[in-house]
């Protein structure tokens, strides 16, 4: 689970937030953030909590969650802002200490434990051994962080989005570390839509 790459997929949340497209499942997390600083927090509600852990792919579509209540969208909503401090801290070149302590104490909880399983083709997928716990979960993004924050090729390649009103943070693995947009698609062509519409003006005045 750790070191996941990419993800395009978005879970039954189509909006900005709910893209995993930022390189590792702990800055998939951090992104959550946009829509709390927008004023309202989207892992507030148990079951868009539920959706995210699958759609990060933390946990198989179908594995049982009864347990996500407020108590787990809390901790979450806590871990994710330790982990942006201390990533945008390394991005800037500055400590955060006391929020790098609280990642370290999130991972040091065993993560889930996952098993191999016929599925319905007859090919072998992943699965839980049991429905995991929240302390297991936030173990398994937390040291997706303390892997991503100790790798020093990794840590290089940690950018945060250059569009604009987009505090997104990524891992570069374009060729030439040039990317300089969380998504192509989305901040990219705002940018070039924005300086086609400043040139067009330009060329009226």
């Amino acid at each position: 689970m750790a070191g996941a790459t990419a993800r395009s997929r978005s879970s039954s949340s189509s909006s900005y937030e709910w893209r995993f497209d930022s390189g590792r499942i702990c800055l998939d997390l951090v992104a959550s953030s946009e829509a709390a600083h927008a004023g309202r927090e989207p892992l507030a509600e148990p079951g868009v909590l539920a959706r995210w852990l699958v759609g990060a792919g933390l946990v198989p579509a179908g594995t049982p969650l009864p347990g996500v209540d407020s108590r787990w969208a809390a901790r979450f909503a806590e871990l994710r802002d330790c982990v942006a401090q201390v990533v945008r801290a390394q991005i800037e070149g500055r400590r955060a200490e006391a929020a790098l302590e609280r990642v370290n104490a999130f991972a040091a909880a065993p993560p889930p434990a996952v098993r191999a399983v016929p599925g319905a083709d007859g090919s072998l997928v992943r699965a839980m051994w049991a429905a995991p716990d929240c302390r297991a979960l936030l173990a398994a993004v937390a040291r997706d962080a303390v892997e991503l924050l100790t790798d020093p090729a990794a840590r290089a390649r940690l950018r945060q989005c250059e569009g604009d009103n987009c505090g997104r943070v990524y891992l570069d693995t374009s060729r030439g570390q040039r990317r300089r947009w969380c998504s192509s698609e989305l901040c990219g062509n705002r940018e070039r839509v924005a300086r086609h519409r400043r040139r067009a003006a330009a060329a009226h005045l």
